[in-house]
C-alpha cells in the first residue's frame, strides 16, 4: 500500500551508516514514521532538517509496517532559522511537543497552525504568540483543553483575566480579585486575535499553557518540559539582538 501527503519533518534517527528513520507530522496521516534510504547522505540531509515542509510518498507491504519514505523539499524553514536562536528553539519546541500526539492520528487544524508558526518567523513580534496558541490547541487535541468561554465563578463572558489552575476554566477580573495570586494570567490575545501583543502577555501565555502541559500531559508519563522550550523562554526575555546572537 502507499499514499502521498505533505508534512513537517520533526526528527530523524540514524539506522545504519546511511539510512534514517524519519518522524514527520503529515497533514492527512498524522505523526508518521518511515525509513528514508540514504537519509543520512549529504544529498538528502539538507531536506531532512527539523521544521522543513516536505512532500512525502510512503510505501509498505502492510499498513502496520514501518514502511519507507520518498521525500522532496517544499519549504526550507530549518535553513531560514539558522541565524535566529529564538526561531531554532521554537522549531525544537514544536518538534518535541508534537511527539505527544498519537502516532498516525491526523490533526489537520493543529497541522495548519504548525505551518502558520513556521511561515511567520519573518514577523518576530507575532510568531511567539502564535506558538502559545499552538500549545493551547495542542492541549485541546490531547483532551485537556481549557474552557475560556465564561467565568467559572460568576458565569460572565466579559473581562476574563485569569484561568483557574485547578479546573482549567476562565475567571473574570472581578470574580478572581479575592484570590488572584493563586490564578494563572489569561492573556487577551488568546481570546481576541486583534488584541495588542506585549512581551509580558506572551510570557504569561507560555506560563499558562506550560502549566497544563506539564501537569496533565508530561508528568503523568514521566516526561519533562522540552529543553528547547526552556531555552526559548530564556531567549524571549532577552533583548532581541542579544537573543539572535545567543
Amino acid at each position: 500500500m502507499d499514499w502521498s501527503d505533505e508534512g513537517i519533518f520533526l526528527s530523524g534517527k540514524p539506522l545504519g551508516e546511511a539510512n534514517l528513520i524519519a518522524e514527520i507530522l503529515t497533514l492527512e496521516h498524522g505523526r508518521h514514521l518511515g525509513l528514508v534510504r540514504g537519509g543520512g547522505s549529504r544529498r538528502i540531509r539538507p531536506t531532512l532538517q527539523p521544521g522543513n515542509l516536505v512532500g512525502v510518498t510512503w510505501r509498505a507491504r502492510l499498513s502496520e509496517h514501518l514502511g519507507g519514505y520518498n521525500v522532496e523539499l517544499m519549504e526550507a524553514h530549518g535553513a531560514r532559522a539558522l541565524d535566529d536562536a529564538r526561531a531554532l528553539a521554537a522549531i525544537g519546541t514544536l518538534g518535541e511537543l508534537a511527539k505527544l500526539l498519537p502516532e498516525r492520528d491526523p490533526h489537520p487544524e493543529l497541522y495548519a497552525t504548525t505551518l502558520h508558526v513556521l511561515r511567520s518567523f519573518g514577523e518576530p513580534d507575532i510568531w511567539p504568540a502564535l506558538l502559545v496558541y499552538w500549545e493551547f490547541q495542542l492541549l485541546q487535541e490531547l483532551g485537556f483543553g481549557l474552557d475560556l468561554s465564561a467565568c467559572a465563578a460568576t458565569g460572565v463572558t466579559e473581562d476574563l483575566a485569569y484561568v483557574s489552575p485547578r479546573s482549567g476554566r476562565a475567571v473574570s477580573r472581578e470574580g478572581g480579585e479575592a484570590y488572584k495570586e493563586r490564578l494563572l494570567t489569561l492573556p487577551a490575545f488568546l481570546l481576541d486575535q486583534g488584541a495588542p501583543l506585549s512581551a509580558p502577555d506572551i510570557l504569561a501565555g507560555f506560563a499558562l499553557t506550560g502549566f497544563f502541559l506539564e501537569r496533565d500531559v508530561l508528568e503523568p508519563h514521566g516526561l519533562a518540559i522540552p529543553a528547547a522550550r526552556s531555552r526559548l523562554l530564556d531567549l524571549l526575555q532577552r533583548p532581541r539582538n542579544a537573543a539572535l546572537s545567543a
